[in-house]
């Protein structure tokens, strides 16, 4: 018998389908590169260029080389290499407060997970509410405690508060409770391991990918803030460089016109900015795959 044809409507009405899911896609693509990749590919060409090329040139025409040599070496020359100092705190802050993040909330999140006690359900309400605040809201209640213990104008002024991450101890208390099987750190409990013993060589390592995802956002969070430590640092050689950018933005004379002698052009201010997040874009395109395999997780519960 031969096979009986499709009726031709169906076929055409699964060919628009297809057509409209592609344009639909085409779509998206052109406003995600619309929205994020041409901002940073004009803020890359801008640094190639001179002042008057940035204004009247072409906003996607690659300036020169000469043109960049000259920029960095004004960006360098501002207050005797303070961009680079910026860059340094910037990593300090945010790596010891990573590291500290990590050493807290991951734990934390396990024990929340895996335990049961009075008060650890106040104790989950109060660590979500603290992650849905906006952080500016908190900036005056920390500096008032800080300012108690005498640490205004140090590094721990920072950092301590960095390290305070909630949202990284309910991601891990998410993933401990859904990702990870009970019946495998029982049977690891059968055969002798402490608590310890369990956190340690059976729950850890199966949480690497929730380590890295809380790792990138807490990173993520302590470089690109900036009004916590405005408000906490107040010398220069102090300032991280998202600081050290609005710093910048003051002396170009476009927005500032008194600043005299000590004048940054337009072009060295997209410098500073595209140093400023380089290190976020790093990060991210070197753990991409286990961000992925952390957001994955939990998804399906075993």
């Amino acid at each position: 018998m031969s096979p009986v044809p499709r009726p031709m409507h169906r076929r055409r009405g699964g060919s628009a389908r297809r057509t409209g899911s592609r344009l639909l896609v085409a779509a998206v693509v052109t406003a995600f590169v619309v929205f994020f990749v041409l901002p940073v590919l004009w803020l890359v060409l801008a640094s190639t260029k001179t002042d008057q090329q940035l204004v009247h040139g072409s906003p996607l025409s690659f300036g020169s080389w000469h043109a960049l040599r000259a920029n960095w070496d004004a960006l360098t020359a501002f207050q005797d290499n303070a961009i680079l100092l910026w860059l340094r705190n910037s990593a300090l802050y945010a790596g010891v407060s990573l590291v500290i993040t990590l050493c807290v909330a991951v734990p934390a999140g396990y024990a929340l997970a895996m335990t049961e006690f009075r008060g650890r359900r106040i104790l989950l309400v109060s660590t979500l509410i603290v992650m849905l605040m906006p952080n500016a809201t908190l900036v005056v209640p920390l500096f008032l405690e800080i300012n108690a213990v005498h640490l205004i104008g140090t590094m721990w002024s920072i950092i301590l508060p960095y390290a305070f991450f909630p949202f990284g101890v309910y991601l891990t208390y998410i993933y401990f409770t859904t990702a990870v099987p009970r019946d495998l750190l029982a049977a690891a409990r059968m055969d002798g391991c402490t608590e310890f013993g369990v956190f340690r060589h059976v729950a850890l390592p199966l949480a690497t990918p929730v380590i890295a995802l809380v790792g990138f956002f807490s990173f993520v969070a302590n470089w690109t803030n900036y009004f916590l430590p405005y408000v906490m640092l107040p010398e220069s050689d102090q300032m991280p460089v998202q600081v050290g950018v609005g710093t910048l933005l003051s002396s170009v004379p476009s927005f500032n016109p008194t600043v005299g002698s000590l004048a940054i052009q337009r072009p060295q201010l997209a410098l500073a900015t595209l140093l400023a997040i380089t290190p976020v874009l790093v990060v991210f395109l070197f753990s991409q795959r286990f961000l992925v395999a952390g957001m994955l997780a939990g998804a399906t519960k075993e």
